[in-house]
């Protein structure tokens, strides 16, 4: 979740930088169309877009885990908050040890 939210700055400003380069070379009702257009292709939709993806291949951990039925569990960033760390079909961060029904 972390790597969208920083490729998704990174993007913005890349876009923005690139945008105000380009400001000159466009009238300026054209400039405001050209920039909402940009925003969109190249930071609102590739963010959305990582974000699908990340709930697609999350969606076992998030239902089929013992781990998703914990209290420590955050499900929107699939973590162990107790352990700061990233459960896996595989892996259980505690083990099973520090387990606590919700």
């Amino acid at each position: 979740m972390g790597e969208i939210v920083y490729k998704t700055i990174i993007r913005s400003g890349l876009t923005l930088l690139i945008l105000w380069f380009l400001k000159n070379h466009f009238d300026e009702k054209y400039f405001w169309i050209v920039s909402l257009l940009a925003i969109f292709f190249f930071v609102i939709n590739p963010a959305y877009m990582s974000y699908k993806r990340f709930l697609e291949i999350n969606k076992n951990i998030e239902s089929g885990t013992l781990c998703s039925l914990c209290k420590h569990f955050d499900k929107s960033a699939i973590l162990c908050i107790k352990y700061d760390k990233h459960p896996t079909d595989s892996y259980i961060p505690c083990g099973g040890k520090d387990w606590e029904p919700k």
